[in-house]
C-alpha cells in the first residue's frame, strides 16, 4: 500500500509516493499553471499521479489514498477550497473534483497545517501529542496539533498564528491590521530590520556581507553577528525577542510539548533554537508555568508538504 501526497504551491505542484512509515519513494514536480483554471490544474494533477504510480510499478489497487495541501483557507470536512489566492481558487469542491479520477479516500487541508501534521507524525515532533509548528517565511505560517489531532478551527480558518498582535498600532500588515507578529518575526521582518540597521550603521559588516551574497537576506545579520559585528548582533537579538514574544503568547494559551520552527530562518539551527528555548523557559520559570516547552528545528524540509498531505489521508 502506498499513499500520494500533493503539495500545491503558487508556482509548482509537487507530488510524492509515501509509505505508511512516512518515507517518500518517488516524487515529481510540475508547473501549477493556475491561469488555465481549477479543472485543468487538477486534471493534470490526476494524470501526473497516475503516471507516477505506473512509472514506479504501482497500480490504482495499491493506492491507499490521496492527501492534498492547499495554500489558503480550506474546509477539510467538506473538502472545499474556500479561498486560495495564490492558485486562483475560491469555493471549489476539490474532493468532488478528484473523485472523478480516483476511487480512494481523499483528504484536503491547508498547507501549513499538513506540514505540521507531517512533522508531528514523521519528523521533529514524532512521539509528541501536543505540537505547534511555526514556519518563518515571507509571512508566518502555523499548524497546531492537540492530543494528536490537527486543530483547524471553525471552517478550517484557524491556526493563523502570524496575525496575533505583538505591537499595538504597529507596522501595517497585508491582512489590514497593524502590529501583527509576522511583520516583525517573519523572514521578511528580519530583512527589513537588517536594512534599517544597515542604513543607521554605515560601517557595519552587514554591508560587506550583503555585497558578497548578492543582497540582504535572512542570513545577513546572523553572519555579521558571528563575525563580531555589534550592529548585526543588535538586529539578531531584537529579532529573536520578537520571535520569542509570539511563541510565549502561544505557549501561555496552548502550552504544547514542543514548538517546531521551520522555514529559512530555522536553518540557523542552535543560533535560533537555543536563545528561544532559554527565553521561553526563563519566562515560564518566573511565572511558574511548568513544564517547559522544547524548541526544535523542523526536520522534513521541503518534503514536509508531501509527507504531511499523505499523513492527512492516513
Amino acid at each position: 500500500m502506498v499513499y500520494v501526497g500533493v503539495d500545491v504551491g503558487g508556482m509548482s505542484i509537487k507530488i510524492g509516493l509515501v509509505t505508511k512509515e512516512g518515507k517518500i519513494l518517488k516524487s515529481k514536480a510540475f508547473p501549477t499553471e493556475q491561469e488555465k483554471g481549477f479543472k485543468s490544474m487538477f486534471a493534470r494533477t490526476a494524470d501526473m499521479i497516475k503516471d507516477l504510480l505506473a512509472d514506479n510499478g504501482f497500480s490504482l489497487i495499491d493506492l491507499g489514498g490521496i492527501g492534498i495541501g492547499i495554500p489558503g483557507t480550506v474546509d477539510s470536512k467538506l473538502g472545499l477550497i474556500v479561498s486560495a489566492v495564490n492558485i486562483g481558487c475560491k469555493n471549489q469542491d476539490l474532493i468532488k473534483e478528484m473523485s472523478q479520477y480516483f476511487n480512494v479516500p481523499i483528504a484536503v487541508g491547508n498547507d501549513a497545517n499538513v506540514a505540521a501534521l507531517g512533522e508531528q507524525r514523521f519528523g521533529a515532533g514524532k512521539g509528541h501529542e501536543n505540537v505547534v509548528m511555526v514556519t518563518l517565511g515571507t509571512g508566518i505560517g502555523g499548524g497546531i496539533i492537540i492530543d494528536g489531532k490537527l486543530y483547524e478551527g471553525n471552517g478550517g480558518a484557524g491556526g493563523e498564528v502570524g496575525h496575533q498582535i505583538i505591537e499595538i498600532d504597529g507596522e501595517q500588515c497585508n491582512c489590514g491590521r497593524r502590529g501583527c507578529w509576522e511583520r516583525y518575526a517573519s523572514a521578511t521582518g528580519l530583512i527589513n530590520q537588517t536594512k534599517y540597521a544597515m542604513a543607521e550603521n554605515s560601517n557595519s559588516l552587514m554591508h560587506k556581507i550583503a555585497n558578497e551574497n548578492g543582497g540582504v537576506d535572512g542570513r545577513t545579520a546572523f553572519l555579521a553577528k558571528d563575525a563580531g559585528d555589534e550592529a548585526g548582533k543588535a538586529v539578531v537579538d531584537k529579532y529573536l525577542h520578537y520571535l520569542a514574544e509570539g511563541l510565549l503568547n502561544l505557549g501561555y494559551i496552548l502550552h504544547p510539548e514542543i514548538f517546531i520552527i521551520g522555514g529559512g530562518i530555522s536553518h540557523e539551527g542552535k543560533n535560533v533554537m537555543e536563545p528561544l528555548r532559554q527565553k521561553l523557559n526563563d519566562d515560564f520559570d518566573r511565572s511558574g508555568m511548568l513544564p517547559y516547552i522544547e524548541v526544535v528545528q523542523a526536520s522534513l524540509g521541503n518534503n514536509a508538504g508531501i509527507i504531511g498531505a499523505a499523513a492527512l489521508v492516513m
